[in-house]
């Protein structure tokens, strides 16, 4: 079983803003698989996929992002999975905005809702799929505005571009392949 978790705030008033490309690449995911998210778990939104016959749960956290963690350690532990089998999607303003950047470990940086995951479960080693926000012709605006502003119009195709980017190296590793090689084919 492998646990794919987008993160983002809900509510209207988030919906296309930086802060939500997480839940904007899961949607992208459960498309492609065929699946909805019709069912609450653990204080998440949860669609459940099946890849090469292996149970893939993609969740959106409903805690808002600087509690995302308490969800990811629900259902860490109902469904009795380890880092290994966890990765997890989210926006990171230090990447230049469109960037795709998979990585097996490493710390929250700036990121509130991995600073969460990571001091509500303990866990640094499992894999992470960054999307890149950073606007270097925005750089005077302060990050907490920023992630919460919404998506110009005119970014969006390079943005829908790492969304589908996204969701293809979170459905390789759900399927099999190892973190090293879905970080070869998928970065950039």
């Amino acid at each position: 079983m492998y646990l794919i978790v987008g993160l983002g705030n809900h509510g209207i008033e988030y919906q296309k803003t930086f802060h939500n490309m997480g839940f904007m690449t899961v949607d992208i995911l459960a498309e492609k698989l065929g699946v909805n998210f019709k069912k609450k778990e653990c204080e998440a939104l949860i669609a459940e996929a099946y890849i090469r016959g292996e149970k893939i749960i993609i969740a959106k956290p409903q805690t808002y992002m600087n509690n995302s963690g308490r969800a990811v350690k629900q259902l860490l532990n109902k469904h009795k999975l380890t880092e290994e089998n966890l990765c997890v999607i989210y926006d990171d303003y230090d990447l230049p905005k469109g960037a795709v950047r998979i990585r097996p470990s490493g710390s929250a940086g700036t990121h509130n809702g991995m600073r969460s995951i990571i001091g509500e479960t303990g866990m640094k080693n499992f894999t992470r799929i960054r999307i890149g926000i950073k606007d270097e012709n925005l750089t005077e605006i302060p990050i907490v505005n920023y992630v919460l502003s919404r998506i110009r119009s005119a970014d969006d195709e390079l943005f829908y571009q790492a969304f589908d980017r996204a969701s293809d190296a979170a459905k390789a590793l759900a399927g099999g392949l190892s973190v090293e090689l879905t970080m070869t084919k998928y970065n950039g």
